[in-house]
């Protein structure tokens, strides 16, 4: 893959891997030095390497050869300013230009990135960039969602006020005329003023080792302080070269965008395309606005070949009964990924029904934590409906029983049996015997003798198709009269009635036993009747087995799903407040707020 993906390499590796037994720690490609940038920055030609279109109000575009010296003029004004190889630089930024620009600029230098987006509340950026110390924050005035306007300076303020390791703020104007007002911000300057004047400065990257670090990425933090997974230059760009030219057989005559924000891993998965010299399309802003369709809009108008999304959005586009295909041109979409949650297999009969019949539609699962795929998307075998087609190329992926056996068409724990480049390096802050790496990780089945990474997916790997089904995060599984149900099988089916919008099941101890709750957010129109709860039932015993029927149905208020920043369900967070127990971090949370109807609830459940 070294060789196939063009890596840029001031020096040779010595060998492949040391030692693949160590297991965390197995050092990759020993002796080579390169950086991650350069590689990033190989096109330098007149290729638009960004289109931006931000809601409805602000649209850019710029160019491979406008790219290489904006990073140039930043990286040296960062220099200017001290910033050194292994310097934190930070940004709390929604999913513009100019995030991916002074990602390239401080990896020039060797620096460590790591970014919030805009979305976040204040408490969660500092329980994130406080633990790292970065010496520089790029922020922004605001962003646009749904048409309205969120000013963001005062929650840039108080992050830095919590971080005194911050010396200086760069703020990039998105929904200002002008330059917004920073004069009450200590140590803030704009961007147009702090970039480099200098019309062609010499761009001087700093040449590394393979693992040198190159990312802080966090974990949900859903149960505590987000962790801090350090993910190494080499390690990343060999995954991503890997998943993107292989596995997304991406082109440089394509045009790429994925849902997402700087948040989430796939926003630098995404950004990774810069090797390929594709054309990258950032959104930033509500995806359903004006118009359930919007993204077909834009697909039309730019020519997006490879689109991604999440689950969510297409099982919304079906229980609106959207048909892209009838109002738009698709001609140019050839690929559709989705991650984030599983897909249902209706899920996918609808993109080829409703959206194309003739493209390649691939769901994919990995995780912030490798910067990658688990199993996922392979273009030469076919796509079974509700199925992963296989593992990821190189990863050694397995399912494993309570015995730590491998176990076929059983719903098991994904584990992966041998280590992988982009697996984190180490935690910021953890000790010399990685403790905490290896309590994440590889703990679960070490009372057996087994030193595997345990995901904490659940999953079922198919004999017969060599696919998977992933059946949502293990600690979420639901254990009624002690059989094992994993919370995807319950929402695949509810999410497809035309009255349900969306869901939510946990299970609670009740009399010596587990009983499944459901909640669910209804449609425009539609009422919580004993009839429809009669339905629910009656679709779960007929589609899967009664031991799926909830023995409790109630209505969850609008926007009353929890969601991580990555589109998860957190049916952890409702479980503990249904049996009383405090959830440490709501901040963690896109809507935090939808936990307070719970909190409201659990006393009418005792």
């Amino acid at each position: 893959m070294w060789k196939f993906g063009g890596i840029i390499a001031s020096q040779p590796y010595k060998k492949v891997v040391e030692d693949l037994s160590v297991y965390p720690g197995t050092k990759w490609f020993p002796g080579a030095k390169l950086n991650f940038a350069e590689n990033m920055l190989k096109f330098k030609d007149k290729q638009l390497a960004f289109v931006f279109q931000g809601e409805t109000k602000v649209s850019r575009k710029m160019t491979y050869a406008e790219l290489n010296k904006v990073v140039a003029r930043l990286a040296k004004s960062l220099r200017e300013i001290g910033v050194k190889v292994g310097d934190r630089v930070v940004s709390y930024i929604p999913n513009l230009i100019e995030t991916a620009i002074a990602m390239l600029a401080a990896t020039s230098i060797g620096a460590i990135w790591a970014s919030c987006g805009a979305e976040l509340q204040p408490s969660a950026v500092i329980d994130r960039f406080g633990q790292i110390e970065p010496k520089v924050l790029f922020t922004v005035d605001g962003y646009y969602y749904r048409d309205k306007i969120f000013k963001i300076i005062s929650n840039a303020k108080k992050v830095v006020e919590v971080i005194p390791s911050i010396e200086k703020v760069i703020v990039v104007s998105y929904i200002s005329d002008g330059k917004p007002d920073i004069s009450s911000f200590p140590n803030a300057v704009h961007w147009d003023d702090f970039i480099s004047k200098e019309d062609k400065p010499e761009i001087q990257f700093e040449q590394l080792p393979f693992d040198h670090p190159v990312y802080v990425v966090f974990s949900s933090g859903t149960t505590g302080k987000p962790k801090c997974m350090v993910q190494s230059a080499g390690g990343v760009l060999i995954n991503h070269l890997k998943e993107l030219i292989l596995s997304t057989d991406l082109k440089r005559n394509d045009v790429i965008n994925y849902i997402t924000a700087p948040s989430w891993m796939m926003w630098n998965w995404l950004i990774s395309s810069l090797t390929v010299g594709a054309t990258i399309f950032l959104y930033d802003g509500n995806p359903l606005y004006p118009d359930p369709l919007r993204m077909f809009e834009l697909m039309e108008k730019h020519k997006i070949s490879v689109f991604g999304t999440s689950a969510s959005y297409i099982h919304y586009l079906m229980g609106v009964d959207a048909k892209p295909a009838e109002k738009y041109d698709l001609s140019t979409l050839r690929e559709i990924s989705q991650t984030a949650s599983t897909l249902s297999p209706e899920g996918f009969e609808y993109v080829y029904k409703e959206i194309k019949k003739d493209l390649y539609f691939n769901s994919i699962s990995g995780g912030t934590d490798i910067n990658g795929c688990f199993a996922g998307a392979i273009p030469i075998l076919p796509v079974y409906s509700g199925e992963l087609q296989g593992p990821a190329l190189a990863m050694k992926i397995k399912s494993y029983n309570d015995n730590a056996e491998p176990v076929l068409d059983e719903q098991a724990e994904l584990v992966c049996e041998a280590p992988a480049p982009s697996m984190p390096i180490y935690f910021w802050g953890d000790d010399d015997n990685m403790t905490k790496y290896k309590s994440a990780y590889f703990d679960h089945f070490k009372d057996i003798g087994k030193n595997v990474w345990r995901h904490g997916d659940y999953i079922v790997i198919h004999s017969d198709t060599g696919g998977i089904t992933f059946w949502g995060r293990s600690d979420a599984v639901l254990k009624p009269s002690g059989v094992r149900i994993g919370t995807a099988e319950i929402y695949n089916v509810i999410e497809q009635l035309t009255e349900i919008s969306d869901t939510l099941v946990i299970g609670q101890k009740w009399e010596g036993d587990i009983r499944i709750i459901m909640f669910v957010l209804l449609n425009e129109g539609y009422e919580l009747t004993d009839e429809l709860k009669d339905k629910i039932r009656k679709t779960l015993r007929e589609k899967t087995s009664p031991r799926h029927v909830p023995k409790l149905i109630l209505e969850a208020p609008p926007d009353g799903i929890p969601y991580t920043f990555s589109n998860k369900k957190v049916e952890i967070a409702v479980t503990k407040i249904i049996h009383g127990m405090e959830v440490a971090n709501r901040s963690a949370l896109r809507n935090p707020t939808s936990l307070d109807f719970y909190e409201k609830v659990k006393d009418e459940l005792k």
